[in-house]
Order: structure tokens, then sequence, then C-alpha cells
């Protein structure tokens, strides 16, 4: 097998069957063997009955049902484990990736590279989805230490090793591209065209994306305990040198501290940021919960081809 395409399903019913066809005619056109891997996320669409049509009248098409809605990494995941390309392809199925790129991609990955990014050098996005995504990757970069271009997704080709590195990765917590950052291998990017989203609407509201920034941060970096570490030395410095410079002033000029406001103020904030504190800490308990109990990835409900 040549490479595989995966595209994890949610939304977007209409545009199923222009994405396979769309698909198919590129990969006819760069290689001798292929598969499509669709992979439904329990799309509220309905859109397994579009998805197991074409998989029963293609059997280059494999078609995956989970069980219940997992999520898009968790969907992906799905697809990468059940895929066997030389390379692999993933792409998101609103068609705001463009099949036609895929050709682009695949001649730059035989070059010698690994990883090939596509860069949407000119996003077709709203301006709240174009906001959005730039402050969450400063933010991913600030607390993870990493490089990230909000104009790069998921839409990119990978090799055989950097998917079987991938797969090994067992976190709960998942994020495809940010596991790919892990495990490394040569990379590059190129400019890749990027259409208008014509059907649907995309799932990732302003709260998803601030669970997937939390969620992300969370997993990928202890940086917000190390924060919380240099906040408190911060915070017991200042009391220091307030209170000598208390003393200092009663000593000099007989000055007596007074006022059960500012005692009461000081006390709710330093409450407000305890509590805030314990609640990262939680966070971070909550993650080392959720990996020990060794839950499943992702269930499937059914296979076709």
């Amino acid at each position: 097998m040549q490479i595989s395409v995966i595209s994890p399903i949610y939304g977007c019913r209409e545009s199923l069957e222009k994405l396979h066809k769309d698909v198919t005619a590129t990969l006819q056109k760069i290689c001798s063997s292929y598969e499509i891997i669709f992979i439904n996320d329990n799309c509220p669409q309905n859109s397994w009955e579009v998805v197991s049509n074409i998989a029963k009248n293609d059997k280059n098409v494999k078609a995956i049902k989970l069980s219940r809605n997992f999520g898009q990494h968790y969907a992906i995941t799905a697809g990468i484990d059940h895929c066997s390309g030389d390379y692999v392809v993933v792409m998101d199925c609103d068609l705001q990736d463009r099949p036609q790129e895929i050709e682009k991609l695949y001649k730059k990955a035989l070059e010698g590279y690994d990883i090939v990014y596509g860069r949407r050098v000119e996003r077709q996005d709203s301006f709240f989805k174009t906001f959005s995504s730039k402050l969450f990757y400063k933010t991913l970069e600030y607390f993870t230490e990493t490089e990230h271009d909000h104009t790069i997704g998921n839409f990119g080709i990978y090799s055989k090793k950097v998917i079987e590195a991938v797969k090994g990765l067992k976190e709960k917590s998942r994020d495809f591209l940010l596991l790919v950052k892990i495990v490394g291998f040569k990379k590059t990017e190129i400019a890749v065209e990027h259409d208008e989203r014509i059907y649907g609407t995309s799932s990732y509201t302003l709260s998803k994306m601030v669970n997937l920034a939390i969620d992300s941060i969370i997993s990928h970096s202890n940086k917000p305990l190390k924060l919380i570490i240099k906040f408190g030395l911060l915070v017991s410095m200042l009391s220091l040198f307030v209170a000598l410079g208390l003393v200092i002033a009663h000593y000099t000029y007989g000055f007596t501290a007074e006022g059960w406001t500012s005692l009461m103020v000081s006390m709710f904030f330093l409450f407000g940021l305890l509590f805030g504190i314990l609640g990262i800490i939680g966070l971070y308990i909550g993650k080392i919960f959720d990996q020990v109990k060794d839950r499943p990835l992702y269930i499937v409900d059914e296979i076709i081809n």
C-alpha cells in the first residue's frame, strides 16, 4: 500500500461524495495502490449511511464507525491504527483541505522527508476562527516551549515510521499535531491552497478551543507548576519586604498599620490565588487518574472493508 488517506467524519454529510471522488481521482494519478479511511465519529447527520455506501461500492475505501463521539483527534488515532500505507495523509472532511494538494505533498515527501506539512498561506476562515487559532497556538508555544504556526493544521503527509512512532504514544489526551512534533524525524512544509468552507459549520466553538488548549497544555507541559512556584516565592518575598517596611516605619515614625478592610481584601486575594493554584494541581492529578485507568482511546462499532 503506497498511500493511506485518513479523514475523520463529523458533520459535512453533503461533502462526502465529492470528497471521495476528488481524493480517488488524485490518488489514481500519483500511485497504483491506495486506501481511503473514513472514520465516522458518531456524526449527528447520520453520515454513516453515506460512508458505508461509498465503502460498499469501492473496495479501496475502509469505513470505520465509532461507538460514540470521541473527538477529532481520537478519530484520527483510530484511522492511523487501521492504516497500512507507506505514506499517510490526514485531512478534514469539509473540503477546505483540497484533495488535489495531496499530489504536491506526496512529491515533496518522495524527496526524502518523513513529514510534510501543508501550510495554508491564505486561510479561508472567518476572523474569529483565524484569531482564536492564532491565540491558541501562541498560548501553546508559551507553555510547551515549542514552535507552532497557526497556518499549519493536521493536513499533511507522514511516512510510515512517523505513524508507527505516533501509534506508540499512549497518552489519553490526544492532539495529533503535538504527537507528531514529539516523535521528531525529518520535516518540512509547503504552501497549499485552502478553500472556503461550503459544507457544514466548524464544531470547534470557543469553549471547545479553550478546553483543547487547557488539555494540551496540561498534557504536554509542567510549566504552569513552575510558574506557581515562582509566583509563590515572589509573594513570599514581597510580604517579607512589606513586613520589614512596617517594622521600620513603626520604630522610626511611630506608624501603625490600621484597617480591617485592607486585611480582609488581602486575605480574600490570597485565598483566591490559593484555590486557583489548587485547581491547577488538581488538573494534573486528574490527568494522572485518567491515564492510570487505561481505558481504550476509542471503541469501534463497525468496520467495512
